[in-house]
């Protein structure tokens, strides 16, 4: 069960770190500093590094955890309502990735391939707005997963 437990924490801080790290240090300062062109290409590969890592966390999140709710809890029945929301807020998430992999960050790498710097900023815009949105979730779900059993 240790194990379980040190991997899905450590796809957690993975994954919600990586999203704190972009949204807070590296998006303001390429805004700040990058024309649309470096800034858009940037982001590009920067997304091709980091959802590799994103996917390999989501994998274990997901495995891990249902392991350790049926293991621990003997399912749905068994467990709080911490785990429950957790389980809820983890699939949102989850979800959220999936439309961001599948829709914008594929958009946004063929406008950088072919230059199209307006419709890159656009599909960026959105990636950005999805990963403020998982980040806050990511951020709610490491505060439950850390003191809800304590509420």
């Amino acid at each position: 069960m240790s194990l379980a437990i040190t991997l899905h924490v450590l796809a957690a801080v993975l994954w919600v770190g990586g999203m704190f790290f972009a949204w807070m240090i590296l998006r303001p300062v390429a805004a700040g500093q990058l024309e649309p062109p470096q800034r858009l290409t940037l982001w590009s590969g920067v997304f091709d590094r980091f959802f590799p890592w994103v996917w390999a966390s989501v994998a274990v999140l997901l495995v891990t955890g249902l392991w350790m709710l049926f293991a621990v809890f003997g399912g749905m029945a068994g467990a709080r309502w911490h785990i429950h929301l957790m389980l809820l807020l983890g699939l949102a998430m989850m979800a959220i990735y999936l439309h961001v992999w599948f829709a914008p960050y594929r958009r946004l790498r063929r406008a950088v391939g072919e230059a199209d710097w307006p419709e890159g900023g656009r599909q960026l815009g959105q990636i950005r707005r999805l990963i403020g949105l998982n980040l806050i979730l990511g951020l709610l779900t490491v505060a439950i997963a850390s003191g809800g059993r304590y509420l």
